[in-house]
């Protein structure tokens, strides 16, 4: 794995202090004395309750405080890796930092320091003397093993469990993205609420989606259509389903690499984020919202963290489609104003769209595109950008066919010509309210849903192409010659 190849190499190239990132302790010592045991260190831990400890072995005398502790670590004279687990608040007196300092500086041979914790706050006069070390999320082979292990304790236990690799698959895939004690607890869960079956895979998924809400990301069901239930945007769809198509295994033997994303700018109401939604069910992946206005925190460096394990998360659930909505909400131009964040911000995400794995495709909407930085709309941070202009006479024609059929009604039975004419300037969520009013007003008076009704209702309206006219000219202003039509 490549977490354990990692430290193996710090530890064999002997670097005296590492400062390791980990939210999962358990998982990173058992990382860690998998690297220690191939270069044959052993491995003590220090913790603020029972001192230092060897693995096998009792803690050692007086070694509570961390100050003492080192001073017995110095005292050993013998190669071994040191864990400082949660060291950070005893890292706040000014004696025990020199002296981790001095130990850096003038390492015993074959000693290694590691500081651990989440989040761990280096002191300002070790930032030059520690190697930050982050551990990655379970990657799949480590999530494989631990489904395969639950799996065959429950079948030992006589627990219906997945019958085939499919299923199997379908559960690893569900668990992406959790740390394995997450994941270990909600598998659990479903087993024992009845088994391990399409409905157990179903619970796990509800679960995860229950652990992202609240937090910058959310876990989007798949409850909209495919791509083919968009009225109109046929270039757009076309270029996605030629995208599409990389996603395949085959794809990557051709010399292609996995598409990166796109971005969607143009009239709101006019389906850039019904795009997002049907393009994760039409390519059969899971869809992340991440909400740019919940990435701020109110103290220093907050945001930035948050930020980060947010895009770390959707890393370990790739092959995924993350959609951020009206992303100038979050990654807008100036920010001077805030000390700094919202740049510092924009860089983060602007490195983290550069150095990406593949395995996240990237949908951005965008409803005020002069509110981005330049630095965002760069030729290579997406595949292209889209704009998503009001829809023309076939395309209403579409979104009323379809918006009809969805609710139970045959377009046929409409004068449809009449009603492309009724909504010129209408976008497609001003068509969909209009098909809505008319059938609230038709169902109150007892009467069918009539041509008529909903042309009463389209000339009751007042679109956005009237009320804003302005501002959608100044939009189509922009998009030309710098974004391609989606039409």
């Amino acid at each position: 794995m490549e977490n354990t190849k990692d430290l193996r190499l710090l530890l064999a190239s002997r670097y005296p202090l590492i400062v390791a990132q980990a939210d999962d302790e358990e998982r990173f010592m058992d990382i860690l004395r998998r690297a220690a045991g191939r270069v044959s260190l052993p491995v003590w831990r220090w913790s603020a309750t029972r001192g230092l400890v060897r693995d096998g072995g009792d803690p050692a005398y007086n070694t509570i405080e961390l100050r003492r502790a080192l001073e017995f670590i110095a005292s050993l004279k013998v190669p071994g890796v040191f864990v400082l687990a949660d060291a950070h608040p005893a890292l706040a007196d000014a004696v025990t930092v020199r002296r981790v300092k001095e130990m850096a500086q003038s390492p015993l041979p074959g000693q290694t320091l590691v500081i651990t914790g989440p989040g761990v706050d280096v002191p300002t006069e070790l930032k030059h003397e520690a190697l930050t070390w982050v551990l990655e999320p379970p990657s799949r082979e480590e999530l494989e093993e631990l489904v395969r292990r639950l799996i065959g304790d429950m079948a030992s236990r006589n627990l219906t469990v997945l019958p085939d690799a499919a299923g199997v698959a379908a559960l690893i895939d569900a668990v992406q993205g959790l740390s394995l004690r997450e994941a270990e607890r909600v598998i659990r869960e479903a087993a024992h609420r009845g088994a391990l079956d399409d409905d157990g895979v179903a619970f796990v998924r509800a679960a995860k989606a229950e652990m992202l809400k609240g937090g910058i990301l959310e876990l989007v069901g798949s409850d909209v259509g495919t791509l083919d239930q968009v009225g109109g945007m046929d270039g757009l769809k076309e270029w996605l389903r030629l995208r599409g198509r990389a996603l395949e295994p085959a794809a990557k033997q051709f010399g292609l690499d996995p598409p990166k994303g796109v971005l969607l700018t143009g009239v709101p109401g006019c389906g850039k984020s019904l795009v997002a939604k049907t393009l994760a069910r039409t390519w059969d992946l899971p869809l992340v919202l991440l909400d740019p206005a919940r990435i701020y925190g109110p103290y220093v460096g907050e945001s930035e963290q948050k930020l980060h394990d947010a895009l770390e998360t959707v890393e370990a659930m790739a092959p995924v489609v993350l959609w951020v909505d009206e992303i100038e909400k979050g990654f807008a131009a100036g920010g001077m104003g805030d000390s700094g964040v919202s740049r510092r911000i924009l860089g983060t995400f602007l490195r983290w769209m550069q150095d990406r794995p593949p395995g996240v495709f990237l949908v951005a909407t965008c409803n005020d595109v002069d509110s981005l930085p330049p630095e965002l709309l760069r030729k290579g941070r997406f595949d292209e950008i889209f704009f998503v202009d009001l829809p023309g006479p076939q395309e209403r024609e579409s979104i009323f066919r379809i918006q009809l059929s969805r609710r139970k009604r045959d377009p046929a039975s409409l004068d449809l010509a009449r009603l492309v004419r009724a909504s010129e300037g209408f976008s497609g969520a001003e068509i969909e309210a209009a098909v809505v009013g008319a059938m609230y007003r038709a169902y109150a008076t007892g009467r069918e849903l009539t041509t008529e009704e909903l042309v009463e209702e389209l000339a009751g309206a007042a679109p956005l192409s009237r009320t804003r006219a302005e501002d959608v000219e100044r939009l189509r202003a922009w998009a030309a010659g710098r974004a391609v039509p989606a039409t």
